[in-house]
């Protein structure tokens, strides 16, 4: 399959100069090192080469790639999916029974697997699937891979696969020093960073200062002025996620936590709220820094500042992706200092004497019971909220269908008239729970 029916499908019209140097780069051969900003489509840099590099009917697994998170895993999974090539993909990662991932392994043969060094040790271990055909190695975010904590398992990976010919790493920062382990041969680096430190021209940074040392109600006080724009807020443990969020919710601001202590399920619902626009502001450790994608990020906020550079320019690259533009808001205690990494005095942030009310999203997630095994797609959904819940095209906002269940972004201020009308209705003749996603 070539690359434009590839885009076609993808619904992109052209790669970007990032991704074009690539693709280019790697038709060369060697091992590739692309360093590249958050939100500048290194997935798609390395899916369109690693596609060419399939080769169909062979058996076994030919591709591996390894990320630092399970939804940077599953969003990789699903690019590749909407691709629409013949490969088969699937992801990997804790939280689930490994049987069960073995299960599927033996039931689709996977060209490509993608997951979590850990996972990925424990499928090698068991001898799951063959290492002897693997030959591409991609490692996705590769400096928080090889991060305290996952050098280990990184290079059990490696030393499992024998049969690597190449290797291709990315990253959004630069790392010092790449281990041996890696393996790295005849390498090209391909660096599209930003000399000066990595903060867009479109970011404008700000500074909030808190009366006290505690930044709730300074917090509290800042979203109310941000509205329903969509809105990133970084504290940098689990805890300040869970008591941030704990207070907003009783301040009645609506508000969606993200760490990685939380239930896989309850992770991906939360994120997936924050997708569709039900929710405007996402409360998170530096999870979801990067490798996510979620579009369209007007604000980021630092409930706390990360201890390094690197921390505060994944932060940042959130916002201001593409061509738009995009705020990032310190807030700081009186006697706190700005960092050394910041090198240059953000402007402050006056709050108003008189707040606005917390705003809500526009939007609100129904969860409807049935979903792909019960013959049920997107069209059908679509059709089914226009036709039996009375609403327009403007009314419904992303609409996403797994194996048994779907999820529709539908208009708050027309949800409540849906869920009256489509009682005791069918979607293509099956009854279905519909309710506002919880």
């Amino acid at each position: 399959m070539d690359i434009q029916t590839i885009l076609a499908n993808l619904k992109i019209e052209q790669l970007n100069v990032m991704q074009q140097t690539a693709v280019d780069a790697y038709r060369e051969g060697g091992d590739l090192v692309l360093l590249s900003p958050t939100g500048s489509g290194k997935t798609l840099a390395y899916l369109l080469p690693l596609v060419s590099s399939l080769k169909p009917g062979q058996q076994g697994v030919q591709a591996v790639i390894l990320v630092p998170s399970r939804e940077l895993a599953l969003q990789i999974e699903q690019v590749f999916k909407s691709m629409n090539t013949e490969f088969k993909i699937m992801s990997c990662y804790g939280g689930r029974p490994a049987m069960d991932e073995h299960r599927t392994m033996k039931g689709i043969c996977p060209s490509v697997i993608v997951g979590t060094p850990g996972r990925m040790n424990d499928h090698l271990e068991k001898q799951n699937f063959d290492a002897s055909t693997v030959k591409l190695l991609v490692i996705d975010e590769f400096d928080k891979c090889l991060e305290f904590g996952f050098q280990e398992e990184m290079s059990d990976v490696i030393s499992k696969l024998p049969k690597l010919r190449r290797r291709f790493l990315l990253s959004a920062t630069d790392a010092e020093e790449i281990p041996h382990f890696t393996g790295l041969n005849r390498t090209v680096k391909l660096n599209f960073l930003d000399p000066d430190g990595g903060v867009s021209e479109r970011l404008h940074l700000y500074k909030v200062i808190s009366p006290v040392k505690d930044k709730l109600e300074t917090l509290y006080k800042l979203l109310c002025c941000l509205g329903n724009q969509s809105t990133l807020v970084f504290c940098n443990h689990r805890e300040s996620v869970d008591r941030v969020g704990k207070y907003l919710h009783s301040m009645k601001v609506y508000c969606e936590t993200f760490h990685g202590g939380m239930e896989q399920d309850d992770r991906e619902r939360a994120l997936y709220k924050f997708r569709n626009g039900s929710c405007h502001i996402f409360i998170s450790t530096d999870l979801a820094a990067r490798g996510l994608d979620i579009p369209d990020i007007k604000n980021v906020v630092h409930y706390h500042l990360p201890v390094a550079e690197d921390g505060f320019i994944h932060r940042n690259g959130r916002t201001a992706r593409w061509e738009a533009d995009g705020s990032s808001y310190i807030i700081l205690h009186s006697e706190e200092q700005l960092p050394s990494y910041i090198k240059e005095e953000p402007e402050e942030y006056l709050l108003p004497a008189v707040l606005p009310k917390p705003a809500l999203p526009d939007f609100v997630t129904l969860y409807i019971g049935k979903g792909k095994k019960d013959k049920i797609n997107k069209i059908d959904i679509v059709g089914f909220l226009s036709k039996k819940g009375n609403l327009s095209k403007e009314d419904i906002g992303r609409v996403d269908v797994k194996d048994h269940y779907a999820f529709a972004a539908v208009s708050r201020s027309k949800y409540k008239q849906v869920l009256k009308l489509v009682q005791n209705e069918k979607i293509k003749g099956v009854k279905a729970l519909i309710e506002l996603a919880k």
